[in-house]
Formats: structure tokens, C-alpha cells, sequence
């Protein structure tokens, strides 16, 4: 039992759809109807009038994609982290040639919004202002849910284009995309298809921004995807957007709203299950995120997952990076987001605890 916080469990009719036979997505126009197709269900997903595009390519594309197309040598980019992915964006910004500011917080606290004021203060006293600015919406790795509305607010009054990677909480929970420029997602979290696919709501704003720019890189690039009336810029990944496709129909025949009331559900119940076992979260309550949580287990959470694994065969997740070995995460997102499902996971972790 696949219980991780992505890639997910597939449901049944998401592998079938994927082991069908597909049209050649270089020239059947089938395909390209398709793909038109779950670009407007990922609207209604995203809740956006914003161009929605899906380049072929895992999740983290569509973070360094962001960054490939609207950041310059010498562009100042204010970073805000409160987790592992956050930090990533800066290392995105300095490959790039661009100026990265981090504005960092505690991995189990909110965003710095007292510093974020004051680094978009000083830029725009010494005449250096922020171009573009990074956040993410939930860090899979510590299971926290950033409040956006804030920080958003803040970027807004600066006039600075933000980017916000919602890979996690995309489809699980509400995310303010109109108030974003670039708001990104991918299939393998709560949509719960196969890894492969990069999804990207972009503003006006940010298509301006980018044709003003000379990207380095086709294939890092969201530019080509702005227009595919004559054809993709390259060959599209048929198979992933057909399961893409009949994951999204099950999310909106649900209903987008039954969906979300269904992650809180599960959230709620794997951390009362956890509570019960003497489990606590990691971040802080106003941080839990209804898609994934990560119980704190410090020094014990790959020792963890592997009896569960090889006892309870049940698949959870460890943290990343430092926290890798102090964190234990289960996945309630997607095809999981079940409360059934979480009794099956949690009776795993029960058992060998």
C-alpha cells in the first residue's frame, strides 16, 4: 500500500486510461484536443482565468522552468523558505544568473513576513527592487501549509511578479491563484496520476514579463507552451496526459469542494490516530496541511519506515534533507485522501510502534 505524499497511489481508472493506445501528440489532432481539454479542467481546478499550460516533465521543472523564463543575469529575486523546496528556489535563482535574497524562517514556522517587509523596503530605498519573488504554498518535507494571503499582500504593494510552487497542495486544498503570476503544480500529488507532467497557471503579467526576456533554454522554457495552435515544442508525453486527463475527470465529477472536504477529513483523523499513539506534528497547528502530515520521530523515522514497510507493507515517507531521519510522513493526498485508507496506514504505524 503506496502511501507517501506523491507520487500517490494511481486509481484504476487513471493506469487504464494511461495503458491505452495513444495518438502521435506530433501530429493527430486528437491529441492536441486532448491536451486542450485538460487545460480547461485544470482552470476550473485551479480556480483561474489565467493561460493554464502542461509541459512534459516532473514537477521540479515547473519550478526551474519559473525561474528559466523570467529571471536575467543581475535580476534581484526575494526567496521566502520556511522549508527545503524554498531554499531550492534560491539555488534556482544563482544557476541562473539572478540575485537571490532568502528570507528565511524556522522549517516548522510561518513565513518572516517582518523581514520580507524589510528586504522589499530597503530594495526599493536603494533603487535595487525585487523582480520577482518565490514562495511555497505547502512543504511536502515538514507537512506545513503556508498562509499565501499575507505575503502576497506584501508583493502586491511592491509590484513584484510572484511564483508559487502549489505542487502539493494543488487539487487538496484551496490555492489563491489569481492572486499569483505563476502558480504551479504537477500530476503526481493530489491529482494522483503518474509522475511526468508540470502544470503552470500564468498571468498576464508573467507572459509579459517573459517575452521581454531571453531565456537560455528550450526545454526550461514556458514560453513555447503560451501558443500551441501549430504544434508543441516538442514531443508531448501522450500516455501521462491521458491519465492526467481521466485523474481530473474523477476530481471534478467528485465536485472540486466534496474533493477538499475529503483531505480534511483524512488529515483530521491520521493526526487523531497519531495523537492516540503519542505522535505530534511537526510544524506548528496553524501550519498542518491537509494533504500530508509529519509526525516528529527524531532518530527513529527511517528505522520506522522500513519495518513498516517490510512488516505492515505499507509505504510511508521519511523527510528530506536533515530532518530526513526525524520526520515520518504519510501521504493522505489524492486517490488517499480516505479515511478509510489513513485506518489502514495508521494501523501500519500502530502495529509497529
Amino acid at each position: 500500500m503506496l502511501f507517501t505524499p506523491g507520487p500517490t497511489a494511481t486509481p484504476p481508472e487513471v493506469r487504464e486510461a494511461m495503458a491505452g493506445e495513444q495518438p502521435n501528440p506530433d501530429i493527430d489532432p486528437v491529441f492536441a484536443e486532448r491536451y486542450e481539454g485538460v487545460c480547461e479542467k485544470l482552470a476550473t481546478v485551479y480556480d483561474t482565468d489565467s493561460d493554464v499550460v502542461v509541459p512534459g516533465g516532473e514537477g521540479i521543472l515547473g519550478l526551474e522552468a519559473a525561474i528559466a523564463s523570467l529571471v536575467e543575469p543581475g535580476d534581484r529575486v526575494l526567496c521566502l523558505s520556511n522549508g527545503l523546496y524554498g531554499d531550492g528556489f534560491a539555488d534556482f535563482v544563482d544557476a541562473y544568473g539572478g540575485e537571490a535574497e532568502l528570507v528565511s524562517a524556522p522549517y516548522d514556522e510561518g513565513f518572516d513576513l517582518d523581514g520580507t517587509a524589510r528586504a522589499l523596503e530597503e530594495a526599493d530605498a536603494n533603487g535595487r527592487p525585487f523582480s520577482l519573488a518565490t514562495l511555497v504554498h505547502c512543504e511536502t518535507p515538514t507537512g506545513a501549509l503556508n498562509d499565501l494571503d499575507p505575503a502576497l499582500s506584501l508583493l502586491e504593494e511592491h509590484d513584484v511578479v510572484s511564483v508559487v510552487d502549489a505542487v502539493s497542495s494543488l487539487g487538496g486544498t484551496t490555492v489563491p491563484t489569481d492572486r499569483i503570476d505563476v502558480c504551479l503544480g504537477a500530476s503526481q500529488k493530489c491529482f494522483s496520476a503518474p509522475p511526468g507532467l508540470t502544470t503552470a497557471a500564468i498571468s498576464d503579467r508573467a507572459w509579459d514579463a517573459m517575452e521581454t526576456r531571453d531565456p537560455r533554454s528550450l526545454y526550461t522554457n514556458f514560453l513555447p507552451w503560451r501558443d500551441v495552435s501549430e504544434g508543441f515544442p516538442y514531443t508531448h508525453l501522450s500516455a501521462n496526459v491521458a491519465a492526467l486527463d481521466a485523474a481530473l475527470d474523477l476530481l471534478l465529477e467528485e465536485g472540486v469542494d466534496s474533493v477538499f472536504e475529503r483531505h480534511e477529513a483524512a488529515a483530521e483523523r491520521c493526526r487523531s490516530r497519531g495523537a492516540e499513539l503519542g505522535l505530534e506534528p511537526y510544524p506548528r497547528r496553524e501550519l498542518w496541511s491537509p494533504t500530508v502530515t509529519a509526525f516528529h520521530v527524531p532518530g527513529e523515522a527511517e528505522r520506522l519506515q522500513r519495518r513498516i514497510a517490510e512488516e505492515e507493507n505499507v509505504v510511508l515517507a521519511t523527510g528530506l534533507g536533515e530532518l530526513s531521519n526525524d520526520i515520518l510522513r504519510v501521504g493522505h493526498m489524492g486517490y488517499n485522501a480516505n479515511v478509510k485508507k489513513v485506518e489502514r496506514a495508521m494501523d501500519a504505524v500502530e502495529a509497529v510502534l
